[in-house]
């Protein structure tokens, strides 16, 4: 029996980032699967017609307005009890026509109610278990809603085992009800020659393998602070030769770093980018001589396989999932220690011997890790349910 699947589309908006990368990724695939007979989209209250082509263009901007609308919101107390206990009442009536037939994936966090079979993707649980690493409001709202979801869901998916043990322990979910399944890197990061990398480097005002990378949004859970203190505790003469490159956009409680940022910019060894266009990440990747992705917690941190399929050692933390997701291809420090990370940095950076041999296992691993795979262990979890 082939499915009917109604596909979560509120991360489905331009430009994408790691939980819109993965509802985009997913989707497109189920759309052509053979055992799924229909794929229709739900966003904010609305059916959403073709948001995977709005997506990766510009003109999705307004679902983003829309999203960053509900967003902000979620940071104002008041506004997100009142969403809380709102928004089910307004969904269910919304989904009124979906029968117990239909399948009904929520790709992050929150699943609505209403007939269908619901399944809910869970990332990290970081608003429990760090809770610091967000406004109040925004953990608050998590906090409420997130047992109601788990209570409603037919079916968890957790993109690492480590969020799935958390999962079980914190929530007391029954383990059958919660499966695994890793995330991937996109196709477009590969390794790069130095003349396919050119005309990026020369773009971006970069030197092939003469820098080390950071992506992802500017805030307290990134642990950029301690990545920033660590690499000023560097040889100057290694500063200057491979400085630090930060690509995220500032998030929540990111003043103090951007200050340091900013200082250690003027003294020339980093160098901030608040937005890469999506068709340079490839090379920007590609170009690093070290991907640098220290960590306070992640669900999966997708920079990490990002880099190794790119063929960029990485270093990253050595806590949460990271080992799980880098599977021994990766130098590990404790995210806490700045001098560990120093240590760390230095090591990776002048080390060729290490740097060759976590290119090999960084692309074997990566390797192993695809999209196509994630999306055929998410139709198993439907195909089990129905």
């Amino acid at each position: 029996m082939k499915l009917d699947l109604v596909f979560g589309a509120d991360n489905l908006h331009y430009p994408l980032t790691g939980i819109g990368r993965y509802a985009y990724e997913l989707a497109s695939r189920l759309e052509s699967d053979e055992r799924i007979s229909r794929v229709r989209y739900f966003s904010l209250g609305r059916w959403i017609a073709d948001p995977l082509t709005q997506c990766m263009t510009s003109q999705g901007s307004a679902r983003r307005q829309a999203w960053d609308l509900r967003a902000r919101l979620a940071n104002n107390r008041l506004a997100a009890s009142a969403y809380t206990a709102l928004a089910p009442m307004y969904f269910q009536w919304a989904l009124r026509k979906l029968d117990s037939k239909t399948i009904f994936h929520a790709p992050n966090f929150f699943v609505l109610p209403s007939q269908a079979i619901k399944i809910v993707t869970v990332h990290d649980l970081s608003h429990e278990q760090s809770p610091e690493f967000h406004p109040a409001a925004r953990a608050l709202l998590m906090s409420s809603m997130l047992p109601e979801s788990l209570r409603r869901a037919d079916h968890v998916i957790t993109v690492s085992e480590a969020v799935r043990k958390e999962l079980i322990s914190r929530h007391q979910v029954p383990a059958d009800r919660v499966t695994a399944v890793h995330l991937a890197a996109s196709d477009v990061y590969r390794p790069h020659t130095h003349e396919m990398l050119a005309p990026a480097m020369t773009e971006l005002g970069l030197q092939c393998g003469a820098y080390s990378l950071f992506v992802g949004t500017v805030e307290p859970r990134k642990n950029l602070d301690r990545l920033v203190q660590a690499y000023a505790l560097l040889p100057e003469e290694m500063r200057r030769a491979c400085p630090l490159v930060v690509a995220g956009g500032q998030g929540w409680n990111s003043e103090s770093v951007h200050a340091r940022m900013a200082k250690a910019q003027e003294q020339g060894w980093l160098r901030y980018m608040s937005f890469v266009d999506q068709r340079l990440l490839p090379a920007l990747y590609a170009g690093a001589r070290l991907m640098a992705y220290p960590s306070l917690y992640e669900g999966f941190g997708l920079p990490i396989v990002e880099a190794m399929a790119s063929g960029t050692p990485v270093l990253t933390s050595n806590t949460s999932c990271m080992p799980e997701v880098a599977g021994g291809a990766a130098y590990l420090v404790n995210p806490r220690d700045v001098d560990d990370i120093r240590h760390g940095l230095e090591h990776c950076l002048s080390d060729e011997a290490w740097q060759a041999d976590a290119r090999a296992k960084g692309l074997a691993r990566a390797a192993q890790l695809s999209w196509d795979r994630c999306a055929s262990e998410t139709i198993a979890v439907y195909q089990k349910l129905v």
